[in-house]
C-alpha cells in the first residue's frame, strides 16, 4: 500500500488498495470529519463513491489516468457532510446513483433498484438496498472481471467496530423512528451483508471520531470475516437485542444534520459560488461596521493559544487544526448563520472550504490582514487567561474556592477525571452554562486543550468573564501528578 497527498485541505491522503484484478480502488480520507471517500477506476472508466463538495481534484486524479468518471455513487443522503455530487456531475457529465428512494430530488440522478448492476470498465458495481441507517441507503458491491466479489463499500450502515446511527433519518421523515430504523439495519445487515464472502474487504464511509456512530474504530478498512468475528452488531442475537444495542448510549446529533441532509435532497450553491463569496477581503472598519449591522457570528479559526492572547471582541474560537467542521456544526446549529472570519493570513480558503463541506455557505468575508491589522487599527482587543499546569496547580492552593470545569464528554468524565472536578460537556453548552455561576471564578480543561478554549470563547462571548484556560488539558494535568485524579474505567460508549 502506497500512500501521497494530494491538493485537498485537512490533512487528505490517498491509498491505493492493490487487489487481485485489475480494478483500482483509491481511500481518500479526511481526518477532520472522519470520512472516506473512494475513486474506482477500471480499464479507462472512473466512479466516485460519496465525494466531498471539492470537487476538483477527483477530476484531476481522472485526468492524470486517462480516465473518465463515468458515475457518482452515493450511500446514502449524507447528514455529516454536504456531497459534492452536483458539482462533480455538472462538470463531468458523470451520472448520480443513488439506492432506491421516494425522495424528490432538486437535480438528475439514477435512483437505483435493489440488486442493480453498473457497468464500470470490466468491472461491476452492484446496489444492494440496505435501509436502517437510512431507508435509502445502499451499500455498492465491487464485481471483478471473473465475476468474483472483491469489495464492499458500506458507506454509514456497517463501519469497523460499529453500525451507522438509525435515528438520523427521523428528523426528516416524521413517521420514522429510531426503533423501527433500527429493526430495518438488523434486517439489512444479516439478509444483504452478512450472507457475503469472508475475504471480501469493507470500505466505510467513516472512522473513529464520526458522529453517525458511537465506538467506530479507527481503521479504515477490514475484511468481512473479521468483522463478523469483532464487531458487536454482528453477533448472534435477537432483533430485540440489537435494537436495544445499538440505541444505547446514543446521544441528539448535531442540530446541523438534518439541514445537510436537505441539501444533499434539493440541492445547493456551486462550491466556486461559495468561495468566491466567502473570500470577501474585509478592511477593519468594514468588518467591525458589519459585525455590529448584521447578525453575523464572529469566527476565530487560529490556534487557541494565539487566540486567547488576543482577539475580537465577542469572537468565537474554533481552531482550524482541530475537529474544525465538527464543533462548526454542534456550536452554530443553522447553516445559514452568517458568519465573519479571522483566520491566519494565507489559510482564508481553506477555512471557507471546509465550512461550505458542512454546509455553511454563508461567510460574509474575513479580516484582512488578521488580528495584526485589527490591532493597527486601533480596535479593541479582548483575551482570555490561559495558565499551565504549575500556574493551575499554585491558583488552586491559593484559591481552592475555584471550580474546576471539565468540558470534555461525559463519557470520557466517566472513564477518569480530577477528583472534585465537575462536568460541563462542550457538545452540550446550553445546558452546561446554565450550571455556572458569574460570579465563581472557573478553571477549564478538556483533554488537550482545544475544547477549553472554544468553551471559554463562547461563553465570554454571552458576558461569562471569569473562566480560567488550563493549557495542555487533562492530558497535561494527569501527567504533571500533581492533582488527584480517579481511577480508570472503562466507558460504555465514546459519547
Amino acid at each position: 500500500m502506497s500512500y501521497w497527498n494530494i491538493d485537498f485541505p485537512c490533512s487528505f491522503m490517498l491509498s491505493l488498495i492493490e487487489l487481485k484484478s485489475t480494478m483500482k480502488i483509491e481511500q481518500i480520507y479526511t481526518g477532520c470529519l472522519a470520512q472516506g471517500a473512494y475513486y474506482l477506476e477500471s480499464n479507462g472508466e472512473a466512479a466516485i463513491i460519496d465525494p466531498l463538495r471539492e470537487v476538483q481534484p477527483y477530476i484531476d486524479k481522472a485526468e492524470q489516468n486517462g480516465a473518465k468518471i463515468k458515475y457518482i455513487f452515493e450511500t446514502h443522503f449524507h447528514a455529516d457532510f454536504v456531497s459534492g455530487h452536483m458539482d462533480l456531475a455538472k462538470k463531468t457529465k458523470a451520472s448520480i446513483v443513488f439506492g432506491p428512494t421516494e425522495m424528490e430530488l432538486g437535480f438528475n440522478a439514477i435512483v437505483a433498484q435493489d440488486n442493480q448492476e453498473f457497468i464500470l470498465g470490466k468491472s461491476k458495481i452492484k446496489v444492494l438496498h440496505t435501509p436502517g441507517h437510512t431507508m435509502e441507503s445502499a451499500v455498492f458491491l465491487l464485481i471483478n472481471e471473473e465475476g468474483n466479489p472483491e469489495a464492499l463499500f458500506t458507506g454509514d450502515t456497517l463501519f469497523i467496530g460499529d453500525v451507522g446511527r438509525p435515528d438520523l433519518a427521523q428528523k426528516v421523515v416524521k413517521d420514522l423512528t429510531q426503533e423501527k430504523l433500527a429493526g430495518h439495519l438488523y434486517d439489512s445487515l444479516r439478509n444483504k451483508i452478512m450472507p457475503l464472502p469472508d475475504d471480501l474487504i469493507i470500505y466505510p464511509a467513516h472512522g473513529a471520531g464520526s458522529a453517525c456512530g458511537k465506538n467506530m474504530s479507527k481503521d479504515t478498512s477490514d475484511t468481512l470475516g473479521n468483522q463478523k468475528k469483532t464487531n458487536y452488531a454482528l453477533q448472534e442475537m435477537s432483533k430485540e437485542e440489537f435494537v436495544e444495542k445499538v440505541l444505547d448510549g446514543l446521544t441528539p446529533p448535531p442540530a446541523y444534520f438534518p439541514q445537510n441532509v436537505m441539501m444533499n435532497i434539493q440541492g445547493y450553491d456551486s462550491i466556486d459560488e461559495v468561495l468566491e463569496r466567502g473570500q470577501e477581503a474585509l478592511d477593519p472598519n468594514d468588518f467591525e461596521y458589519l459585525a455590529n449591522q448584521t447578525g453575523a457570528i464572529i469566527l476565530d479559526t487560529r490556534d487557541p493559544e494565539v487566540f486567547a492572547k488576543g482577539f475580537v471582541p465577542n469572537a468565537i474560537n474554533i481552531g482550524i487544526d482541530g475537529s474544525f467542521a465538527v464543533w462548526v456544526g454542534t456550536l452554530i446549529p443553522d447553516v445559514k448563520q452568517e458568519l465573519l472570519i479571522v483566520a491566519d493570513e494565507g489559510r482564508e480558503e481553506e477555512v471557507i472550504t471546509r465550512l461550505a463541506r458542512v454546509g455553511y455557505d454563508h461567510a460574509l468575508g474575513f479580516l484582512k490582514g488578521g488580528m495584526n491589522s485589527w490591532g493597527k487599527a486601533g480596535k479593541e482587543i479582548d483575551n482570555i487567561p490561559s495558565i499551565n499546569v504549575d500556574e493551575f496547580r499554585k491558583l488552586s492552593e491559593s484559591s481552592p474556592e475555584n471550580i474546576v470545569l471539565d468540558v470534555r464528554k461525559a463519557s470520557e468524565h466517566f472513564s477518569e477525571h480530577v477528583i472534585g472536578s465537575v462536568n460541563a460537556p462542550l457538545d452540550y453548552i446550553n445546558d452546561s452554562m446554565k450550571t455556572i455561576d458569574k460570579d465563581k471564578t472557573y478553571m477549564v480543561h478538556c483533554a488537550g486543550g482545544y475544547r477549553s478554549m472554544i468553551f471559554c470563547s463562547v461563553l465570554r462571548a454571552r458576558g461569562y468573564d471569569n473562566l480560567i484556560n488550563i493549557k495542555g488539558g487533562f492530558a497535561a494535568i494527569k501527567s504533571s501528578e500533581k492533582f488527584p485524579v480517579s481511577d480508570y474505567a472503562c466507558p460504555t460508549t465514546m459519547l
